[in-house]
């Protein structure tokens, strides 16, 4: 039976982690097992630069702050090695580069996630995985909803300019 100040500690962190899910946009839980140091420092440094937080959990703990986050169906996907990467501003870059880190080694692979607090599964990870970053929908809306007004611009612009022809045409003929 653990002390009261182990228990307090660990319902502490619970809390704690149950927060980070609340505030998180978007979570990734894969299973870590059988990479070595220098790739899982690698891996770390490379989400850490995309303002991702990465940390390896225990399973009993994580099922617990998800449940106090509201997160439901967690409990079958924990088994074995857990770690989780929860991002709070940006939804694609955990999926994408653990995604892409899973592709490249075969022991990795990614378990489930939540969007908003809501499961995903894996499958659904790795669609996640493929849109592109924030920035990149961002300009091909705004792309999208500049289309027409440069149409527009055009096609007054060629009105506009047909009509200086005329008019400079009609002016030669009258001064010839």
């Amino acid at each position: 039976m653990p002390s009261e100040k182990v228990l307090a500690q660990k319902q502490a962190f619970v809390e704690e982690l149950s927060e980070k899910f609340k505030n998180s946009c978007v979570g990734v839980f894969v299973e870590y097992k059988g990479i070595t140091v220098e790739e899982d420092t690698k891996l770390r440094k490379e989400l850490r630069e995309a303002g991702v937080e990465y940390s390896v959990i225990k399973n009993s703990l994580l099922s617990r702050a998800a449940e106090k986050a509201g997160i439901e169906g967690l409990n079958p996907i924990l088994k074995g090695t857990t770690a989780v990467a929860l991002s709070h501003d940006d939804y694609v870059s955990a999926a994408k580069i653990l995604c892409a880190f899973a592709k490249d080694n075969e022991f990795f692979k990614t378990k489930a996630g939540f969007i908003d607090g809501k499961m995903i599964d894996k499958s659904e990870v790795k669609n996640l995985s493929k849109l592109p970053s924030q920035e990149v929908l961002i300009a091909q809306v705004l792309g999208t909803m500049n289309a027409p007004i440069a149409g527009l611009a055009n096609v007054l612009q060629g009105t506009i300019r047909s009509l200086a022809i005329a008019l400079n045409a009609i002016a030669e003929k009258q001064s010839a």
